[in-house]
């Protein structure tokens, strides 16, 4: 059998010390698929489990950080009431007294403070469902 299997091997071209080398590459190649598929997938699961948190406190902050923002928001319903009252005053007075509606601007002067606190709310916000974004394109991938 010994001679047998030489003659094999001198038939494919190869000697045997070769067909052993090739061997020792075979599981050295299997060994290295086995570990580095191992490393992937237990990279793979740690990296869709952080996604996912990632995912979870972005839609959380910025429900949170919606509601602070609408909260900041000028009332419309002060604009609102000022004007019915002037349409009363019209209505009650007459036609030909129109009163003095210089006062209401459509852009109240808000402080330095509030812009700055509107404006860091705004790109948290961005930056949050910019984060939500990136998550998600990851879990796809």
């Amino acid at each position: 059998m010994l001679g047998h299997s030489s003659k094999l091997n001198e038939r494919q071209g190869l000697p045997v010390a070769q067909e052993r080398d090739k061997d020792v590459d075979s599981k050295f190649w299997a060994t290295y698929d086995k570990v580095s598929t191992e490393y992937d997938d237990d990279f793979l699961e740690r990296a869709n489990g952080d996604m996912g948190i990632i995912l979870t406190f972005a839609g959380l902050f910025s429900a949170v950080n919606s509601t602070f923002i609408v909260g900041m928001q000028p009332n419309p319903g002060d604009t609102t009431n000022v004007l019915l009252l002037h349409l009363i005053q019209m209505t009650a007075n007459g036609t030909n007294s129109v009163p003095d509606i210089s006062n209401l601007s459509s852009s109240t002067g808000f402080s330095s403070s509030t812009v700055w606190i509107q404006t860091l709310a705004y790109a948290s916000l961005a930056f949050s469902v910019l984060a939500a974004f990136g998550a998600v394109l990851g879990k796809q991938w």
